[in-house]
Parts: C-alpha cells; structure tokens; sequence
C-alpha cells in the first residue's frame, strides 16, 4: 500500500491516517506532495480525483479521504483493531469520529495544525471555546464509558484516537487550557512513537508556512 500526504507539520487528514497506519502495523510506503513547491494544485490532481490528500493507493483500489481510507483499512485488516470491536463501542467510535471529521469549523480555522509550534496561547473567540468544550466533554464521556483497559478513548488505541490526535496536537500547540481529566489521554497521544516520528519528521521539513507559522 501507498499513502499519498503532503508536508506533515501542517497536514491533519493525512497525519490521522498515516498514526493509525503505523500504530496498528499495517505495511505502507508515504509519498509525500510538497505543497511549497510549484504546481501544486497540478499534482495534487494528478494523484487524487478530489484534488486533496491523503490518498491510498491499494493495489488496483484508489482510496481517497480519510474516513473512507479508514473504512477501507476495516475492510482490509478486520482484525487489526481499526474500530472497537464490541458494536456498541464501535458505533460510538463511528459517531464521534463522524461528528470530527464533519464538524468544529471555528475551531479548525482558528487553531491551524502546525507540529513545529511551541506551545503558546493565542486569543480564543466563544464560537473556538464551545468547539473545545464539546470536545473535551467527549473524551471525558467516552473515557468513562468505554475507556478501561488502556489510555485511549476505547482502551486500545483505534481510528478514534488517529481522528482526534491532530486536536491533541493544536491543543498542545496553542496552549489550550483543558480539564485535568484529559490531560492523561492527551499525553497518551502525545507518547505514541508514530506521533513522535511525525513530530521529528515536521521538524525537519523544509517548507514553512509564514501564514500559520506567525499566528
């Protein structure tokens, strides 16, 4: 399998897939789309229909966007753990992956992903706050209902955790006071090797984004 992403300091869908990827041990190679070289817009298309990335290429199967690259993976390697296996916890994994992946629109522009970012707070609008508020409540919800056994959402880490760690990651970066309830599973997120080499392999990366880079 290929995973198609761009630079990794400033990338959330693709960082979700290529977590989940590694830390279930499925085998993949990345290509990596420069988004600070020219013609970007050109070999973004010529790689993914939607002009977006990521995109997995598996086999003859072009898959594009992250929750259906997730689906996929499910279909793919049904034991390796992708969603809960209980179906109660697994339709609530769904939804609140759902519920990210459609959703928090205030917050997405205001708190831009940027893995090189040493933690500082910025100005947060009430629109930005209710979206932390209601994501903190379902990692405090979710982790009393479904969460012993372990230090993620589920126990075991799964495609809810590979949602939510980009959040995980602009909550740390922009110094977001959260409850001290989930301070545990943010730093379980934080603690994953695949978290660390993304982390190692943003700071490493040529390209800067001055827009994001000055917020």
């Amino acid at each position: 399998m290929r995973l198609v992403i761009s630079n990794k300091p400033y990338s959330p869908w693709p960082f979700r897939v290529w977590l989940l990827m590694r830390e279930l041990g499925l085998p993949f190679e990345e290509q990596l789309v420069d988004l600070g070289a020219p013609g970007k817009a050109e070999r973004l298309k010529a790689v993914s229909p939607s002009g977006r990335v990521p995109v997995l290429l598996d086999g003859p199967v072009k898959v594009w966007d992250s929750m259906a690259i997730v689906e996929h993976l499910h279909e793919r390697f049904p034991a390796a753990g992708v969603w809960p296996a209980v179906p109660e916890a697994r339709a609530h994994a769904r939804s609140i992956a759902a519920e990210m992946h459609s959703g928090f629109a205030a917050l997405r522009g205001r708190l831009i992903m940027n893995m090189r970012r040493d933690p500082r707070p910025i100005e947060m609008v009430p629109p930005v706050l209710a979206d932390i508020a209601r994501i903190t409540a379902i990692w405090q919800d979710t982790r009393e209902r479904f969460g012993t056994g372990g230090p993620f959402l589920y126990g075991g880490f799964c495609a809810a955790d590979a949602v939510y760690a980009p959040i995980v990651s602009r909550f740390h970066g922009y110094a977001v006071a959260v409850p001290e309830e989930v301070r545990p599973y943010m730093d379980a997120i934080r603690a994953l090797r695949g978290y660390q080499e993304w982390r190692a392999d943003s700071d490493a990366d040529p390209w800067h984004n001055e827009a994001t880079d000055n917020l």
